[in-house]
């Protein structure tokens, strides 16, 4: 029964996947109270629309910052070394957040990368572990285990939402040290097996070379994607409900836990999907549905009804998550996957900080505008990014996109 041994396999992690998962897993629980806390924190604060706006744009200009020194510099200095690295970055961070509300030092700690507006896309980290994932994985399947691994950090981040209950006050954030502190425990013993596979002080090719075009490609549709995406984050989620319909914290908190849960679901989902109908369609078909459904959250008329479709639409708007990842590794040589992950990523984050100053203004002319936008532009990257990788095969699965990737 080979392709029953073959999802065992992919079922099971190694040790090296399990530090990584677990400590996306301690970080995604920080994520999961700031996705909430930082954005009722900023209204509470009297931060002006405007203000609120530079803050969210330095969280994403740092991602995006923070993701280009990771495509160029982490293979040279070691993934091992940058990625706890970043985890000091993130201790740093989420404490000026939990300590003060001086605008200069706010921005300076978002532009780290590592205080995140979400739980599951996090910046720097997601780009190294998406290229160290598929080694630590060993011949296990990488789709399956990109599934867990973002199913993982959205359980544990639906934890962090649910903590807000209780803890919703700027102090809270302090969780971001102890998040990091877990993180670096738990990737203090990575083997060597998750280094690039190839040295580049042995080589005079660059850390992307073949792929190139294809990256550039890629980089192209997912910023798009991730602009749209940026105009309602769910920290911006959390100020507009706070504000349109008066949701109170404790509202919020549920919410967010509920849309955890729903996430976790899709990613299993996902996975089940893409051994059937391919990784690609797997990401736009899931995704275009979820797309009309944010646009139909613009006119929700009261908060019940925003929050029926807001769930209805995270249940598949993330199912594409764990196929992407796998594809965009599937796509490119071994050694290229940190470049490969790094700049596809940093394509989603250099737009998404142009995205909240767009929203800050679109509010004016209705709450609800900023849904109706971003609905709109994510419909149509699936539509283009499908007609445009259709006929392009994947490295790992040969002529046949819609044979499944097990191996890359």
């Amino acid at each position: 029964m080979p392709g029953r041994d073959r999802r065992l396999a992919g079922a099971r992690l190694t040790t090296d996947s399990r530090r990584i998962v677990w400590a996306q897993g301690a970080r995604a629980v920080a994520y999961g109270l700031g996705s909430v806390v930082i954005g009722v924190t900023l209204a509470e604060r009297g931060l002006s629309g405007a203000e609120v706006g530079v803050v969210l744009t330095a969280l994403l200009a740092g991602t995006a910052l923070v993701s280009v020194l990771v495509g160029r510099y982490a293979d040279r200095l070691g993934r091992r070394t940058f990625y706890r690295l970043l985890f000091v970055a993130m201790a740093v961070g989420g404490t000026v957040f939990a300590l003060t509300d001086w605008l200069p030092a706010l921005i300076l700690a978002a532009l780290t990368g590592t205080v995140s507006t979400d739980v599951v896309e996090s910046g720097p980290f997601t780009s190294l572990e998406q290229a160290m994932l598929p080694q630590a994985a060993k011949d296990r399947d990488p789709t399956s285990l990109f599934g867990i691994y973002n199913t993982i950090a959205t359980l544990a981040g639906s934890l962090g939402a649910l903590l807000a209950l209780v803890a919703s006050s700027p102090r809270a954030l302090l969780v971001y040290p102890l998040a990091a502190g877990l993180g670096l425990i738990a990737t203090s013993r990575l083997t060597e097996a998750i280094e690039r596979v190839e040295s580049l002080a042995s080589e005079l090719r660059p850390p992307l070379h073949r792929s190139r075009g294809v990256v550039r490609r890629l980089s192209a549709w997912f910023a798009l994607d991730s602009f749209g995406g940026g105009l309602v984050p769910q920290t911006f989620i959390a100020y507009l409900f706070t504000r349109k319909y008066d949701a109170s914290p404790e509202t919020l908190a549920v919410v967010f836990f509920a849309i955890g849960i729903l996430q976790a679901l899709s990613f299993q989902g996902s996975v089940w999907l893409a051994t059937r109908i391919g990784l690609l369609r797997t990401m736009v078909f899931t995704h275009l549905p979820s797309n009309v459904l944010l646009v139909a959250v613009a006119f929700a008329p009261n908060l019940p009804t925003a929050i029926a479709l807001l769930l209805a639409r995270f249940l598949l708007s993330q199912a594409d998550v764990p196929a992407r990842q796998a594809y965009v590794v599937a796509l490119v040589d071994p050694s290229e996957r940190t470049a490969a992950a790094a700049y596809t990523n940093t394509a989603r984050y250099v737009t998404r900080p142009f995205a909240p100053l767009l929203a800050g203004a679109a509010v004016r002319a209705g709450l609800g505008v900023p849904f109706l936008l971003a609905g709109v532009l994510k419909s149509v990257y699936d539509i283009g990014f499908y007609l445009s990788f259709r006929n392009v095969p994947l490295e790992g699965a040969g002529s046949d996109e819609a044979q499944p990737v097990t191996s890359v």
